[in-house]
């Protein structure tokens, strides 16, 4: 008999208690290294537990539904005798959306660099940031990046690269970035502002990637139109009726073009200034220093020396769905607004499906939830998502928890949904069904392959705290090296990348990512959730505000928010907080910015907030926790 091993969890930062949504094996069957054992459900991504060897299951220790944590045992693996041999130097990485880069001692930039050693938070701030420790960045190439590396040799994970096409290139440069969404644009500006000749590579006519052209931003600008329709029906609170509005859908679909157009000029003026060229196309890789581009004109041959992969996700869509039907839905076609629907399903109470039901709720339509987990937001801590619940209730969202999706058909009327589970909802015939249950990273979709680039089975890439992939010259960010798949993790990432290719020093240092929820109210966190603390058995206090007693929150009739902070109770530092309420995604970033500082209660609470503002919250929850207060009243702790 083989010897056994444990496939664990790894490091999945930010998240605690994630779900298991799916089991990929059974007891008996044989995997190989790398493959997949079961799916975990985040926020805003599925994600799947990696076989750490080839071998057979012997045991599985979850089953469906269950809740796993980083460390948990998922599967027992008796090793095949092939998994025996010792793994390529990019198996430590960890792959499936789970490599992140826990921020080492600072070297540079900031506050941090100037502090020697840990701070006294810092292990506890580790459990709530992105992940794993990394494995010791690549040699820094010599000044410019010319460094004469060659690709790393190839392992049990690390393909086989391709040889050089020999076929005159029609463009060549010192640095292509694949990908124009923020991370790529990013990467591609930082690069052209240090010297590098930079082609910058994008599948849309216009730049910003899926979150300036279908995701974040038209999102947000539909969001905001919602928003204004909320606040004019609560206007009648106060003795002010604009009356029932008119939805002009082709206006409302022109203000949103316009916003989104607004943004994209920009940033092709800004690739113009720095004098990037920008190529259209959807490109892969040919060798380990070639691109083969599919651009209008046919087909081009760029030849590059280094390469940052910014080729971000796309929208999971679920099987038994009739997905050749313009009614269903994924995040994209909803944002394109082809009419209001007078009955939607929404599958998946992620932030991504929340956010598109509080627009079409708004617009008039009749919205049905349906979430596999027991909450909405899987992630967020239960009382921040409570406020929304409870607002979504009352104008007449129907949530239906721990309930499944089990198929959907297409018919003349509509289309039929089956459902599974605890809370079936009444309805079954929809107009329309939007699937919002993750995204999956678009890493497979490139042949990196044939550059030796190692693609883990899903598509994610791992890298180093450099950026760096296993081969050396070749960089990847973004949504495609893990979550959480945000743009601003992106945005960060590409400029690192950048730095790094042109020989800089640099590696990944930030200690938290905010997450933000743009829904009404709005739901934001950063760092260790009170959830994870109490998991994990940190030793933590938690400062508490609730909006009820802001001036500011009662002035706009919108008390249904607090801010919660969670302080490490040995160094009374902020490692993490969570506020709920409008506005929410705003006033997160000064906790991000506490946490990065390593701020003490008192550093917050003595800080001066202006008043009366929501912003007030965040003082008054460390005055909380300090048993300081004056807003409220409540007893002293024991030797405050």
């Amino acid at each position: 008999m083989g010897q056994m091993h444990e496939a664990k969890v790894p490091d999945i930062g930010n998240f605690h208690d994630i779900p298991v949504i799916e089991l990929l094996v059974k007891v008996g069957d044989a995997v190989k290294a790398d493959q997949g054992l079961v799916t975990l459900e985040s926020d805003k991504a599925t994600m799947e537990v990696p076989a750490p060897l080839a071998g057979v299951v012997r045991e599985l220790k979850v089953k469906l539904g269950d809740r796993i944590s980083e460390g948990g045992v998922v599967a027992v693996i008796e090793a095949s005798d092939a998994s025996l041999l010792p793994p390529g130097p990019d198996v430590a990485l960890a792959n499936h959306g789970f490599a992140q880069h826990q921020a080492p001692p600072r070297e540079s930039g900031g506050r941090g660099a100037e502090r020697g050693g840990r701070r006294p938070d810092e292990g506890l701030i580790a459990q709530g940031t992105q992940g794993s420790q990394a494995p010791s960045p690549s040699p820094q190439p010599s000044p410019g990046g010319r460094g004469g590396q060659q690709p790393a040799p190839a392992s049990a994970t690390n393909p086989v690269a391709a040889p050089a096409s020999g076929r005159q290139p029609d463009i060549e440069c010192r640095l292509v970035v694949l990908g124009a969404g923020p991370g790529g644009y990013t990467a591609a500006f930082r690069a052209a502002d240090l010297g590098l000749d930079t082609v910058l590579i994008e599948r849309y006519p216009s730049l910003g990637g899926v979150c300036l052209n279908v995701g974040c931003i038209p999102s947000k600008a539909l969001l905001h139109a919602a928003a204004v329709i909320d606040e004019a029906a609560h206007a009648k609170d106060y003795g002010i009726d604009f009356g029932t509005p008119k939805i002009g859908l082709d206006a409302l679909r022109a203000y949103k073009d316009k916003v989104v157009g607004q943004l994209t000029k920009g940033l092709a003026g800004m690739a113009k200034q720095r004098k990037v060229r920008v190529v259209t196309g959807a490109a892969k890789f040919v060798s380990p220093h070639e691109l083969e581009i599919a651009t209008h004109e046919g087909s081009k041959l760029l030849r590059f020396e280094q390469c940052i992969i910014a080729a971000g996700s796309q929208a999971l869509k679920l099987p038994g769905f009739p997905w050749d039907d313009p009614r269903v839905m994924d995040s994209t076609d909803a944002l394109t607004l082809a009419d209001i629907p007078n009955k939607l399903l929404v599958v998946g109470g992620g932030i991504i499906g929340l956010e598109m039901a509080t627009v079409y709720r708004a617009l008039g339509s009749e919205v049905t939830v349906v979430e596999l987990m027991d909450q909405l937001m899987p992630g967020a801590d239960v009382d921040l998502v409570k406020p929304l619940a409870d607002r979504l209730k009352k104008q007449g969202v129907a949530v239906h928890l721990k309930t499944k999706v089990a198929k959907v058909e297409a018919g003349a009327q509509g289309l039929s949904a089956r459902f599974e589970g605890e809370n079936l909802p009444a309805t079954t015939l929809f107009d329309r069904v939007l699937v919002a249950v993750g995204r999956a990273p678009n890493g497979g979709k490139l042949d990196a392959n044939k550059a030796g680039v190692h693609v883990s089975e899903r598509g994610f890439i791992p890298v180093d705290r450099q950026m760096r992939s296993n081969v050396p010259h070749i960089f990847a960010i973004g949504d495609l090296i893990g979550n959480p798949m945000l743009a601003h993790k992106a945005t960060h990432e590409g400029k690192l990348a950048a730095e790094v290719a042109a020989g800089e020093k640099r590696e990944w240092v930030a200690r938290v990512i905010p997450s933000v929820a743009y829904t009404d109210p709005e739901i934001a966190w950063v760092g260790v959730t009170e959830s994870e603390a109490k998991a994990k058995g940190l030793k933590v206090g938690v400062g508490k505000f609730p909006w009820a007693a802001s001036g500011r929150a009662i002035g706009i009739g919108r008390t249904e928010g607090f801010t919660k902070l969670v302080f490490d109770e040995e160094s009374h530092r902020v490692i993490g907080a969570g506020i709920v309420g409008v506005h929410a995604g705003d006033l997160i970033a000064e906790l991000a910015l506490a946490i990065e500082m390593g701020c003490e209660a008192g550093d917050i609470g003595h800080t001066i907030h202006p008043h009366p503002t929501l912003s007030e919250s965040v003082a008054m929850a460390a005055e909380v926790y300090e048993g300081t207060i004056t807003d409220l009243y409540i007893p002293k702790k024991a030797g405050k």
